[in-house]
């Protein structure tokens, strides 16, 4: 809480962000299923995505990428465009964990991938992490839908 007993703008764990993208031919590995490293930059376009949303870029900060991880369950084939949910894990004073599932958009609920990111909003300058500013916060609580 802040002074006054007035609410954190803070968003609510479980908030998510959603990011349909389509499966390009390059994509594909030599047994057609989109190549493992691409799930990453399917990651990394929903993240940026999510970071354009909340007005990031221009910013006084820049998120840094901390740590990622990727279960692969299913292969993705071609056609299809992929949908990638972001759900809030964790934010912290200076970073923030986003679980995300990648679905195909038209089988929706069934999980392809799974996994999480760290991101640290960090000063350009220096290279050395920053609390989020109550203006941060709340532009991600209006971009995350809960």
């Amino acid at each position: 809480m802040q002074p006054n007993n007035v609410p954190s703008p803070a968003p609510a764990l479980g908030a998510q962000f959603r990011c349909v993208m389509p499966v390009r031919w390059g994509d594909l590995d030599a047994l057609n299923h989109v190549n493992n490293t691409v799930y990453f930059r399917y990651i990394e376009e929903a993240r940026v995505q999510m970071l354009e949303s909340m007005g990031a870029f221009g910013s006084r900060k820049v998120g840094v990428l901390a740590h990622t991880s990727c279960d692969f369950l299913k292969p993705v084939l071609y056609p299809a465009s992929v949908l990638v949910i972001q759900t809030l894990a964790r934010l912290g004073r200076t970073s923030l964990r986003m679980d995300f599932i990648i679905e195909r958009d038209d089988e929706p609920g069934v999980a392809y991938a799974k996994g999480s990111y760290v991101a640290v909003g960090c000063d350009p300058a220096t290279g050395r992490a920053m609390p989020w500013t109550p203006e941060e916060l709340a532009k991600m609580a209006k971009v995350l839908a809960a």
